[in-house]
């Protein structure tokens, strides 16, 4: 029986992983931090008793910031895959804690690498990487499309990029970098501007009175959904040789088309309008529900991402099993 360990494991995709990878027979180890307050919802349904005779799901405590719980915990499993999805996700936050980000989305693949490395291990290593990495550079990315960060959070993940891809070289670490576009699901965070649409649209066609507060509009993402991608992610640690992989659907939508598509699935009409300021703002019922806010504007924005992902359909025989409007159902159904 495989043993992984998933740093991470409390977010959406380490829970959808945990999830993978117990229905292909492994015994999943899953890092989490200490908290006074319960932060392992998502793994509620899987979740079992450490009374529990022969268990397949294991917690530890632990975190990547600390390279001596990372180091006792590899040690102590002596796993054979690594998924490291653990980080400072959220990128407009990474701008108010860039040195935290920094900690825990650089330094923190290294310290799991060094880990592997010096305990002499034959384990499989996956890194969680973004879109945004490439910032600026036009789309459609691909892996040799050049890397131009435009946050603290792209800026870390580069590193963990280059890191993983160093290791791999010099020391033979079967070691794979995922660059994922853009993944949702029901389970997103609350402050993920897709998460954030969903949860405010539905409660407006609700009656419940709320403006939708917004950065950006127009900023152009390619949105795939989080169970397709944690599924590459284990695949890629199946092949004979270690490689780094695009994840996308290859498609864009704006965020003001994603509000678009979300009313239209609550059947809800929102027209919008450009008021005397110059705002647009998106109207329900003749009242604005929809508006842009300055405090969501990042200092550096990425205006268009979209990925190109032929690489891993032609290596790993992946394809996305979701597109934007199942996705958008998803989310709205099982919220």
């Amino acid at each position: 029986m495989k043993r992984a360990i998933i740093f991470g494991i409390t977010g959406q995709d380490g829970s959808y992983l945990a999830e993978l990878l117990l229905k292909k027979g492994y015994t999943v180890h899953g890092v989490i931090r200490r908290s006074s307050t319960f932060n392992t919802s998502r793994l509620d349904h899987i979740y079992q008793e450490p009374f529990q005779k022969d268990r397949n799901f294991i917690l530890h405590y632990g975190d990547v910031t600390d390279s001596l719980s990372v180091s006792r915990i590899v040690k102590n499993v002596q796993p054979h895959e690594i998924y490291n999805l653990a980080a400072q996700s959220h990128v407009a936050v990474s701008f108010e804690i860039p040195e935290y980000t920094a900690n825990a989305d650089a330094i923190g693949p290294l310290r799991i690498l060094e880990a592997i490395k010096f305990h002499g291990l034959k384990t499989k290593f996956y890194q969680a990487c973004t879109s945004e990495m490439y910032g600026s550079s036009p789309s459609p990315q691909n892996e040799n499309t050049p890397m131009h960060p435009a946050s603290p959070y792209g800026v870390a993940k580069l590193y963990a990029y280059w890191i993983t891809k160093n290791y791999r070289d010099a020391y033979g670490i079967f070691a794979c970098n995922g660059i994922l576009f853009n993944h949702e699901s029901p389970r997103r965070g609350e402050t993920f501007v897709t998460k954030k649409i969903v949860s405010a649209l539905t409660k407006i066609r609700n009656t419940e009175p709320k403006i939708l507060y917004l950065g950006n509009l127009n900023a152009k993402r390619d949105w795939g959904h989080a169970k397709d991608y944690v599924e590459a992610m284990w695949l890629m640690l199946q092949q004979d040789k270690p490689d780094d992989f695009v994840i996308a659907t290859g498609k864009q939508y704006s965020i003001k088309d994603f509000v678009n598509m979300t009313a239209d699935e609550l059947d809800m009409d929102i027209t919008w309008k450009v008021g005397e300021d110059g705002e647009e703002r998106g109207y329900y019922k003749n009242k604005a529900v929809v508006q842009c806010s300055q405090k969501y504007i990042r200092p550096l924005d990425v205006n268009t991402l979209m990925g190109d992902a032929t690489k891993a359909k032609q290596i790993l025989k992946w394809k996305p099993k979701h597109d934007i409007k199942s996705l958008i159902k998803d989310m709205i159904n099982n919220a």
